[in-house]
């Protein structure tokens, strides 16, 4: 079992007077947390949706990062590796809207051409959102005791970020590539949720892996959350959630980011294979940021709370590194 305190009942993110509630440290099952942040400047709000499908993997983003909205829609095609998308900035972050609790209102943004809407509720999430080539619309359903992982991570009282990792969610609907139509069916496709709301210190990095099959999902982070007492490690089975405590391992070769990744822990031990690397560069002077982010399989194994070694092999999902000056 974790060290980490599980978190049972809802609790604001900040104190009045903005800084960090030591109440609200922990990790959840549910989204339990309010993000009500005050300041401007190192305050970063954003909900990032991954959809894998046997064709294709999507992503969006929509992001508020105080003064800039920074958006995105991303296709790629798995068989051609062919990639489309379409990144946006906007200055000020105009128009963007991000309710405070994960899973509950309506998510905007807009900006040169790409359109992104989702809609919250105890049911589940819809998704709609156009870019030039692209037409996604989706529905992603919540399983009656679904669970996921929310994490309070606190680098101090005025820096620290709330994220929740909701992975191996059903998703089902259409995605519309260059005139295309394909059908998003749900007994082979999987979305994945990245809700994040915090104040940032100015530079960062981090590592994120995530991958699903049937019944069993896995989420992994490392290097941003280190000495934080807190981790974004979680093994998945028939939607419970069994909470990894212990700080990773990451091992890959920045020279070669398509040879297998190796991560491992207490309770841990993945080997994941990409087969695509999706790179994304902005470089604003003061402002910058570099991400790797492969698509691939994995293997290995990692514990379940009962001591059962659960197998990963053959999830599909990713793994990245990011950069960021912000």
């Amino acid at each position: 079992m974790t060290h980490e305190k599980e978190i049972v009942e809802p609790v604001d993110l900040c104190l009045p007077d903005g800084r960090l509630n030591p109440a609200a440290v922990g990790w959840t099952r549910r989204p339990l947390h309010r993000a009500n942040l005050r300041g401007w400047g190192r305050t970063k709000r954003w909900e990032y949706w991954g959809i894998v499908t046997p064709t294709h993997i999507v992503g969006l983003v929509a992001s508020s990062l105080d003064y800039a909205g920074v958006h995105g829609v991303y296709v790629l095609d798995r068989a051609t590796k062919v990639e489309t998308g379409k990144d946006v900035v906007v200055p000020f972050a105009r128009g963007v809207v991000m309710p405070p609790v994960s899973g509950a209102g309506t998510v905007c943004a807009r900006g040169g051409g790409l359109s992104i809407d989702i809609d919250q509720t105890a049911a589940g999430s819809t998704i709609r959102a156009t870019a030039p080539g692209i037409e996604i619309d989706l529905v992603v359903p919540l399983p009656p005791g679904h669970e996921s992982l929310g994490v309070v991570v606190p680098w101090n009282t005025r820096r620290f970020q709330y994220t929740v990792k909701d992975v191996g969610r059903p998703v089902r609907g259409s995605l519309r590539v260059n005139g295309t139509t394909h059908v998003v069916a749900a007994d082979d496709s999987f979305a994945v949720l990245d809700h994040g709301r915090g104040r940032w210190p100015y530079a960062i990095t981090w590592n994120w892996a995530a991958g699903s099959g049937p019944d069993v999902s896995i989420q992994l982070g490392g290097k941003w959350t280190d000495g934080t007492g807190s981790t974004e490690n979680a093994l998945f089975t028939g939607g419970r959630l069994h909470k990894l405590g212990a700080e990773l391992r990451w091992t890959y070769d920045r020279r070669d980011w398509l040879r297998p990744w190796r991560i491992s822990g207490d309770r841990v031990a993945v080997e994941f294979h990409p087969f695509h690397e999706k790179v994304s560069r902005t470089n604003l002077g003061v402002v910058a940021s570099e991400t790797h982010q492969c698509f691939g399989h994995f293997s290995g194994w990692a514990q379940a709370d009962d001591g059962e070694r659960v197998a990963l092999d053959g999830l599909v999902g990713w793994a990245e590194e990011a950069q960021n000056r912000w």
